[in-house]
């Protein structure tokens, strides 16, 4: 099975500053628009299903799978030097 590659175009966020606790929804448009948990989308990633990615000033990046010094889970781009964070850079996704 290939995994999907699919683009993140927004996020919905918490006010909680801790990084796995901050983004809860990421979403975007793929055949029709969508938005699932973060934790749906860790899942994705782990097991091979989904590929995401951000694109911020015309420059791609992966979304990863981060793990807290708490091992607590999380999204983040990879690192490209760009501050700040082009996972949340993203507008809010529509409620």
């Amino acid at each position: 099975m290939t995994a999907k590659t699919i683009q993140i175009k927004c996020i919905n966020k918490s006010a909680r500053s801790n990084p796995w606790e901050r983004i809860t929804h990421v979403g975007g448009v793929a055949d029709k628009q969508w938005k699932i948990t973060q934790e749906h989308a860790i899942g994705f990633i782990e097991r091979g299903e989904w590929n995401f990615f951000v694109s911020v000033k015309g420059d791609s990046v992966w979304v990863q799978v981060a793990t807290s010094r708490f091992g607590n889970k999380y999204l983040k781009t990879q690192p490209d030097g760009d501050q700040p964070n082009n996972l949340l850079s993203l507008p809010e996704c529509p409620r």
